[in-house]
């Protein structure tokens, strides 16, 4: 009987994939490439990969026990990042071992350390009922995510999303939601003729803002987008809001949802001329995993043996994790680099971070 290797991760091959992903551009709905160079570094270690479709071009992909379709746990990350900032400037750079660039938090980091650590399993020769899956559409959908659930089976996931590598056994809800307002088209040259649409909105959104600023639920506030209908020299007689609203975990999105009601309802008292609607266009309810969790035991006492402080927090963005829970998965939220830098121009993450993030993985699954 052969006896197996104790598994390391290798800090060198780890920067070289994390600068490979990186440097290939793979905003939502065009991963293609990343997913093929993915694969291709995967096989190349002798793991098992198979593509499961989500679209005629895309696909997830998928590393299992066996090359099956159950495991205990799954690591999961999302390949797919936000549009570039600068298409002439996405890609990868150091500097003082920070890595830099499109994806480096959200979350290439996480993906790197997550196949480095299933890469490391493989050459120990060891088999363990752990899974990966490499995710597209995140940023967009989570179609892949979507798919993922359809078709395989595990309890619990490891998500590799950026939480400066602090364990989120809370998730927040997350509410999307559209205003809309009605005006009187007119000359551009007679407003007074008309009535703005666009202004009636913003007269609107100070009330939201308001209300936010004030709300005793926790609530997170985010206006995404605005736009006045139709363009041209006209008064706008139509206008959209796009809002993002975040909550933490257990909260009542029932209550939030009438009280935003209430407040447009009042609203219509209160601004002259409104004419308003309001629809919830996707709603994903966020969750709270108990400590005393088997699974999460095992990871405290990673945390534990690794010299770790084990602090967990509420992650406070939407992800796949709101996909996985509605289906019975329990997610833990849990890689490198910071949320508050993702999305930005000077996204970045310590290298140091994405090497503990691997030995955090791998130790994780080992314990399973």
């Amino acid at each position: 009987m052969v006896k197996a290797k104790t598994p390391r991760i290798n800090p060198e091959r780890l920067k070289s994939l994390l600068r490979e992903m990186v440097d290939i551009y793979s905003p939502s709905g065009k991963e293609e490439e990343i997913l093929e160079f993915a694969e291709n570094h995967l096989t190349r270690y002798g793991l098992a990969v198979r593509r499961q479709p989500v679209d005629e071009n895309r696909y997830n992909l998928m590393v299992f026990p066996d090359n099956g379709f159950e495991a205990d746990l799954c690591l999961i990350g999302h390949v797919d990042t936000v549009a570039a900032y600068d298409l002439e400037d996405f890609g990868y750079y150091e500097d003082d071992g920070i890595i830099y660039g499109l994806g480096a938090a959200d979350m290439k980091a996480g993906c790197a350390a997550m196949i480095e650590a299933i890469t490391a399993l493989r050459e120990a020769g060891l088999e363990k009922p752990v899974g990966l899956a490499l995710v597209v559409g995140e940023e967009e959908d989570n179609s892949g995510a979507r798919e993922l659930i359809k078709e395989y089976h595990f309890p619990w996931a490891l998500i590799g999303e950026p939480t400066d590598l602090a364990p989120c056994l809370g998730h927040y809800s997350y509410l999307e939601v559209i205003l809309r307002t009605q005006g009187k088209r007119a000359h551009s040259s007679m407003p007074e003729r008309g009535q703005n649409a666009i202004e009636t909105m913003l007269k609107l959104l100070l009330k939201f803002n308001e209300y936010a600023a004030g709300n005793k639920h926790g609530l997170v506030y985010n206006l995404r987008e605005l736009s006045g209908f139709p363009g041209g020299f006209v008064v706008p007689d139509a206008c959209e809001a796009f809002l993002d609203i975040h909550l933490p975990p257990n909260s009542h999105i029932g209550v939030i949802k009438t009280e935003l009601e209430k407040l447009l309802e009042f609203s219509h008292k209160e601004i002259s001329g409104l004419t308003a609607d309001l629809k919830f266009w996707d709603t994903y309810s966020g969750y709270r995993i108990s400590d005393e969790r088997p699974l999460v035991k095992k990871l405290q006492g990673v945390y534990r043996k690794m010299k770790r402080p084990w602090a967990p927090q509420d992650f406070r963005s939407h992800s796949d994790g709101n996909i996985l829970w509605t289906a019975g998965v329990d997610p833990i939220v849990l890689g490198p680099g910071r949320l508050e830098e993702a999305h930005t121009p000077e996204e970045s993450v310590p290298f140091h971070q994405v090497t503990d993030a691997a030995r955090i993985y791998l130790n994780y699954a080992l314990s399973v």
